[in-house]
């Protein structure tokens, strides 16, 4: 087994749910009482939130890289980036390492096209919805059309995270109208929705609708599993 490498803290909220499932698909790969090899930093997410409402990204990019530096020298044989907005500076963090970088988008992208899906929705931070670092990769490598939520509905979504997704919080009124944008997305031709931020499946899971959810934590740790386990 391979050692994983995870840099976490963004938020801490849903590092804890990579490590779950890191461990979980591990186990039911190999049983008995085996569990994930793995290296973990965790950095602070109130500096990361900081330069994220900046609008520095080339300075977050030099945090995460150095971050990743220290979990290669750790001994990991790969990296995730246990978040899906922070993927906006993958290409500081893979020009750190020697160790392959598992990015999130091409996980969630595999399962699309897996599917027969070219046309998805996409909730989560305002970055991730409204910049091109994640669209422009489903587009370009697999070939998928990717669906935003309106300004509106943008707003929502983000502030929800921050607000309350973040801090642990779980809201029934925000679950609802979270299903009330993710129909809006199916109305607009989005054969599926990714939950395009990792704490968004703390709120919303598949049992909540019938259209199809792609949770991008279980997606990313899955395919970081496989990889762990030389499939």
């Amino acid at each position: 087994m391979r050692v994983i490498g995870v840099l976490g803290g963004m938020s801490w909220e849903s590092t804890q749910s990579y490590y779950q499932a890191l461990n979980q698909g591990i186990n039911q790969a190999l049983g008995g009482f085996h569990s994930a090899k793995i290296v973990m930093v965790s950095v602070d997410f109130a500096e990361i939130e900081t330069l994220q409402k900046q609008g520095d990204w080339q300075t977050a990019g030099q945090l995460l890289a150095s971050a990743s530096k220290r979990i290669e020298k750790a001994g990991a044989e790969c990296l995730l980036l246990a978040t899906n907005t922070m993927h906006n500076v993958a290409p500081a963090i893979e020009a750190a390492l020697k160790i392959p970088f598992l990015h999130i988008a091409d996980a969630t992208g595999e399962k699309c096209q897996n599917d027969g899906v070219t046309r998805v929705g996409l909730i989560g931070t305002r970055f991730t919805m409204e910049q091109d670092f994640y669209k422009a990769r489903l587009k370009e490598r697999f070939g998928i059309d990717v669906v935003i939520p309106n300004e509106q509905e943008r707003a929502e979504v983000h502030q929800v995270i921050f607000d309350e997704l973040c801090h642990g919080h779980i809201n029934d009124v925000s679950r609802q109208r979270y299903l009330d944008i993710i129909e809006s997305l199916h109305e607009k031709g989005a054969q599926a929705v990714i939950l395009g931020c990792t704490e968004i499946a703390l709120l919303v899971e598949q049992h909540h609708t019938q259209i199809p959810l792609y949770d991008t934590t279980a997606l990313h740790a899955s395919k970081a599993v496989e990889w762990a386990l030389g499939h």
